[in-house]
């Protein structure tokens, strides 16, 4: 049922429980993950205005993502990762949109209802507008 799995991720605490929940499911049906980390533009900005070069760049967000390739090596779990460039909602939206998942996992920071409704969650975005099911991991 859930074979081919996208999970968003940015590192975070929850990104890393996101991805614990992803690989149960792909235990289930001998799934494979996609991870995806998403990076706006104010980041790739940021990069660089500090004069930092593209490979060292590359190496930080592949650091990011260490421990949920650890996790996924060490569960025996097939995954590929992948950069996506633009706002994270979005761009992980149109990215999960145009390869057929079965199930995309994210995590929730947690925020409350002001703070979502003025500021917008990713999690949120990604439930309203993936055509596939959403599992929101908190």
């Amino acid at each position: 049922m859930y074979k081919k799995i996208l999970l968003a991720a940015d590192g975070s605490d929850h990104s890393i429980r996101a991805a614990s929940h992803a690989i149960n499911l792909a235990k289930l049906n001998d799934g494979q993950i996609d991870v995806v980390y998403a990076v706006d533009g104010k980041t790739s900005k940021e990069d660089v205005l500090h004069g930092i070069d593209k490979y060292e760049v590359k190496k930080e967000r592949e650091t990011k993502l260490k421990p949920i390739v650890d996790l996924l090596e060490e569960k025996h779990i097939a995954y590929t990762t992948k950069f996506l460039h633009g706002e994270p909602g979005p761009a992980i939206v149109e990215y999960a949109n145009n390869d057929n998942y079965d199930c995309v996992v994210v995590g929730s920071r947690g925020l409350n209802k002001v703070q979502t409704m003025i500021l917008g969650s990713v999690s949120h975005k990604i439930a309203k507008r993936v055509f596939c099911p959403v599992l929101i991991v908190k």
